[in-house]
């Protein structure tokens, strides 16, 4: 399980402590780094087919580690207000309703995490805001808009890819009983 790419995957959570030392440029490469591993950690993962679902959820949970942790010393800081987190981090809620459904229907084992476009390209705004926050950059307020409608746009991708693999729970039992035969 720790591989190179999950390795990389854990480095965010460590970098994300670089934000509790009020020093912008310690703050810039946490996030350049961030990015980074985000970036290469999936590729490299594809790359020597060790593709795990492990790997499929921890990349991501370090993903919004590092984003909470960063957003939070930030609205500590005064640097962004309650509302600005949350529509930041609403893409979150949308997943925590998907990933409620998918336990509440019996679905989370049959379905198949992988990563989406519209959660990459979240993580990439996310990432492009903390950047021009830590630089005292001002964001209108129509950009936090684009974190919910970006967020809404991920609920829809989760719900089409979930759509498009359901398994009847008939062919699940019998795939089940296969596999313990």
């Amino acid at each position: 399980m720790l591989s190179l790419h999950n390795s990389l995957s854990f480095l965010r959570a460590p970098l994300a402590f670089l934000f509790l030392v009020e020093n912008t440029t310690f703050r810039i490469v946490a996030i350049l780094l961030a990015m980074l591993t985000d970036s290469i950690d999936g590729y490299l993962a594809r790359r020597c087919k060790a593709v795990t679902r492990f790997g499929a959820i921890l990349d991501p949970a370090m993903d919004k580690f590092f984003v909470f942790f960063a957003l939070t010393v930030l609205f500590l800081e005064g640097k962004l207000e309650l509302w600005q987190s949350l529509a930041m981090i609403s893409r979150d809620f949308f997943l925590l309703l998907f990933g409620l459904y998918l336990s509440l229907t019996g679905h989370w084992e049959s379905y198949r995490f992988t990563a989406i476009r519209w959660g990459k390209v979240t993580t990439a705004l996310q990432f492009l805001v903390l950047i021009g926050l830590t630089l005292d950059v001002f964001f209108p307020s129509y950009l936090y808009g684009i974190f919910v409608l970006f967020g809404m746009l991920a609920f829809i991708e989760l719900w089409q890819i979930r759509k498009n693999s359901a398994l009847p729970k008939q062919k699940i039992k019998s795939l089940k009983k296969r596999s313990i035969d």
